[in-house]
């Protein structure tokens, strides 16, 4: 599976301070994109949430075209939704 990660997923990604945190999430980008989502919510008209259980929580905002594409489009924790972008 493709993996296309918007701009604004790669400024949050970039800014995480927790390093644990940012291997996680690569980890969980890397296993996506050989097909496996793991733990994810869909909500709304395509729309997937990707969860990570770890520390405060971090959910990937995502949508799945088809079998072949996910688009990152935003991040965020728990602990700070208004921090989301």
């Amino acid at each position: 599976m493709e993996i296309i990660q918007s701009e604004t997923f790669k400024e949050w990604f970039a800014r995480l301070r927790d390093r644990q945190a940012q291997a996680r999430i690569a980890a969980r980008i890397r296993r996506a994109s050989l097909g496996n989502l793991g733990d994810m919510k869909p909500l709304r008209e395509g729309l997937l949430e990707l969860r990570i259980d770890y520390d405060p929580g971090y959910r990937l905002y995502c949508i799945r075209k088809g079998q072949i594409l996910i688009v990152l489009l935003s991040g965020g924790d728990k602990k700070q939704p208004e921090r989301r972008h």
